[in-house]
């Protein structure tokens, strides 16, 4: 890979050197004063920084002095604001050292791709307020659905770590933990529009009350509206979201905060391009703005690419290609002084998902799925025969239904002695299912969920079309033990945890699963006698075999230690070291298999050796790191069963270097930078087919940029405030045995704002540019195995996909407040 100017490549290759490397370099990423829930906060000493910021904060709020003995960074509202209006919050974090984050589109509500050192969002956890918001399924991040930026008080990044009480079965790789604001003390009013390239439109009002009646309660209430074009091809993005929060300050350090959240997002996705697309139409190619359906009538008519295909002619219709998303949350913080030195804090909540990702299938109207247990078929398009092959709306939707507890019992031994026992509760209801729904005579869905909410497709023997059908239940009950302590005049810092999580997945599936591929065979038909195997097969459906339908539960422990130690060996100067082991369960996907296979969790090793500086006017921030990646989750060929399953195929080798500074270099002139280095190297092959292994041993992983710089200039003078940033990211590869890439690439932002009193009001004017030089690059990566047709290894059925980086995009933003 390309190595930027005037940084000295590092090549070390085996497991001693990278000890010696991570001692060496003597380096640990800054940290925040915030983790996530109430107990972990109070334990850190940092919970009334919600509201008095008692830690120095440099001008860019981008990095601030950090006590804590463990690698973690700090994002503030400081800096927050400074980003356009409605922007997805993990956007704001991609200039953290060892952060990438590869936006969909300019304003953020297409979502995006994030790494962090390596790791995939799945792998990370993503937090509000300390609870878990990743999918209880496949543990993906949907960084579109996020909080509005105007109610962030701050952004906590632990990196290769968790909290000892994380509420997680998945964070080998970290945590993102998003800090709500709390109410203001005194009343007050704001409103806020945006509007911009593409058409955009964005209001946003927020109402304090101010402490009220007896007991001085606080509250917010804020609600946003968002609307644009994609900045490529035909279709919108809408969004619209609700917040609110009520305080009540019990005294001597005691409250209870119940928050809420909703989230409501229709969008249109952007096609995502293979290289050979982008070389044929350019950039700017998409979806198809129009769908053209035959007229229904006498004799046949073929909605699909081929006379027995199920590829709709109408497959790259915008409409189809949908991501309707509803989403919200309840949140309770608390915490209760039960003795001078015993504290009890209680973290409950409850989230509800629906969302699906759009999509579009052909079918016979005498399929047998339609048939089921009766004769005929169905008439899909009404003309009275049952000849035709008929495009119907076919979405994936999932439901969810989670309910969660975080509660601590805190111990004050003495002022720098602190004992801890964690409880925490996570129980997600997971049902996804597939409802197919009619498309109307110019190819929109009757209804973005199809049948589950809209007309449901029937079948000749009165049941509902289907595509997938399955429920899953996953529990985590998990307990924790910390001690924290500041010794020696608290120069020396030492932080001890134990988070024993208990994992649980009970799994029901539905549909009958075909054995060579896992595609699910949704049916009322009464299938074969079970062969010897157990497989079955369908009368008329041929030699083809399927899994019946089941239910199995699978549970999955682990002890996680994890250790810190931080040393202020002079004033403004820290070292500090920490080791922390991660675990990741199988995902829902990993374990709907047609054979069950005994795959393990995927568990890390991390260990980090740093130093940190923090003066009057520079705050600067070193680290190397180590994480051996265990038992990684592929899927792979078994010559034994004959097809490919879900397996533990060995071990990832991880290191790298952080760096980042923030200088005051005059009172209104600040400079913030940061570098980070990843080396990653894959230990195993891969079997692919019975003849055919995958050479990925020695290769790096898929889009893991080795180098990212990343820089702020910010400029005060008056109420104006002046900014520039730029992001360079190296070369990512984007198939798992390295033979394409995307190219590296640099982009620029800038932002200007002025603050000003007019009648009595608060207010500010901002005007936000981003990739100001117009750069063509290559976002997200959709990756694959390999690229080329003429490999040995097979053919390519999907060439790696990518997303396109938004073009330059111009933001103005109006605020009045009072």
């Amino acid at each position: 890979m390309t190595t930027p100017p005037g940084i000295a490549r590092v090549s070390v290759s085996t497991v001693g050197s990278r000890i010696a490397f991570v001692v060496a370099a003597l380096a640990a990423p800054c940290g925040a004063a915030f983790a996530q829930s109430t107990a972990t906060r109070i334990e850190e000493g940092t919970l009334t920084e919600v509201v008095v910021s008692a830690t120095r904060v440099q001008g860019t709020g981008l990095i601030q002095a950090e006590t804590a003995p463990k690698a973690r960074t700090t994002v503030s509202d400081e800096y927050i604001e400074t980003q356009m209006a409605g922007q997805s919050v993990i956007n704001s974090l991609n200039l953290v050292p060892g952060v990438n984050f590869t936006n969909s589109d300019p304003y953020g509500s297409s979502g995006g791709n994030l790494r962090m050192r390596s790791f995939d969002g799945n792998r990370i956890s993503l937090m509000l307020d300390g609870i878990q918001l990743n999918d209880t399924g496949n543990y993906a991040m949907y960084t579109n659905q996020q909080l509005d930026p105007e109610i962030i008080e701050r952004v906590a990044v632990n990196m290769g770590t968790t909290d000892v009480d994380s509420p997680t079965a998945s964070a080998t790789g970290g945590t993102i933990n998003i800090i709500s604001v709390r109410p203001k003390h005194d009343p007050g009013m704001a409103a806020q529009a945006s509007f911009g390239s593409d058409s955009y439109q964005r209001y946003y009002l927020r109402g304090d009350t101010g402490a009220f009646g007896p007991w001085d309660t606080e509250a917010l209430l804020a609600v946003s509206y968002q609307q644009y074009d994609k900045f490529k091809g035909p279709g919108e993005l809408e969004k619209t979201q609700i917040n609110g929060r009520i305080y009540q300050d019990l005294g001597d350090g005691d409250f209870i905060s119940l928050a809420f959240h909703g989230n409501k997002n229709r969008n249109n996705f952007y096609r995502n391009l293979s290289k050979a697309e982008i070389a044929a139409n350019g950039y700017d190619f998409d979806n198809d703005p129009t769908c053209t359906r035959p007229a229904p009538g006498a004799g046949a008519q073929n909605e699909a690419t081929s006379a027995t295909g199920t590829t709709s002619l109408c497959t790259n219709y915008y409409n189809v290609r949908s991501n309707p998303s509803d989403t919200a949350n309840i949140r309770m913080q608390s915490s209760f002084g039960l003795t001078d030195s015993l504290t009890l804090t209680v973290d409950p909540s409850f989230q509800y998902t629906l969302a699906n990702g759009g999509g579009i299938t052909v079918f016979a109207e005498n399929d047998r799925r339609l048939i089921g247990t009766a004769t005929g078929g169905t008439d899909l398009n009404g003309d009275g025969d049952l000849l035709d092959r008929v495009s119907l709306f076919t979405p994936n939707n999932t439901n969810t239904r989670r309910y969660s507890l975080n509660s601590s019992l805190i111990w004050e031994l003495n002022d720098t002695n602190m004992l801890r026992l964690g409880y925490t509760l996570d129980y997600g209801k997971h049902r996804q299912t597939g409802q197919h729904g009619p498309l109307q005579a110019d190819g929109d869905p009757e209804n973005v969920f199809a049948g589950r909410q809209g007309q449901a497709i029937p079948t000749a023997d009165g049941s509902q079309l289907r595509g997938r059908d399955r429920y899953t239940v996953a529990e985590l009950n998990q307990v924790s033990l910390s001690y924290s302590g500041r010794l020696m005049d608290e120069k020396l810092r030492l932080s001890l945890g134990l988070r024993a999580p208990f994992f649980e997945r009970e799994l029901n599936q539905y549909c009958f699963t075909q054995v060579s591929n896992g595609t699910q065979y949704c049916t009322t038909q009464v299938p074969n006698a079970a062969n010897a195997q157990g497989y079955v097969t369908f009368p008329g459906g041929g030699t083809t075999t399927y899994l019946a339908p089941y239910d199995r539960t699978v549970k999955y422990d682990k002890v996680l230690p994890n250790v810190g130690l931080s040393y202020e060996f002079v004033p403004g100067n820290t070292v500090y070291t920490s080791y922390a082991k991660g675990f990741s369960a199988p995902r829902t996907d990993n374990l709907y298999n047609v054979q069950i296979q005994n795959v393990e969790p995927e568990t890390t090793d991390s260990i980090e050796l740093g130093y940190r500086y923090t003066g009057s006017t520079l705050i600067a921030t070193a680290a190397a790191w180590t994480t051996d990646f265990h038992n990684r989750i592929v899927s792979s060929f078994d010559p034994e069963l004959g097809y490919s399953v879900d397996r533990n195929v060995g071990d990832v080798d991880l290191y790298g270097f952080d760096a980042s500074l923030g200088f005051d270099i005059i009172e209104n002139l600040s400079l913030y930078g940061s570098a980070s280095y990843i080396h990653s190297e894959v230990q195993n092959d891969v079997l692919i087919s019975p003849t055919v292994v995958l050479p990925t041993e020695g290769m790096e992983l898929v889009e893991t940029p080795e180098w990212t710089l990343g820089t702020r200039l910010q400029y005060k003078i008056g109420g104006a405030t002046l900014g520039l940033q730029g992001k360079y990211v190296a070369e990512r590869y984007a198939t798992d045995i390295n033979d394409e890439s995307a190219p590296s690439y640099t982009v620029f932002d800038a932002d200007a704002r002025y603050d000003f009193e007019m009648f009595g009001m608060s207010s500010f004017i901002q005007l936000n540019v981003i990739n100001v030089a117009d750069k063509d690059y290559l976002g997200s990566v959709a990756t694959s195995r390999f690229a080329s047709a003429t490999s040995p290894f097979g053919s390519v059925t999907q060439p790696p996909l990518y997303s396109v980086g938004s073009p330059r995009t111009f933001q103005v933003t109006v605020n009045a407040s009072f």
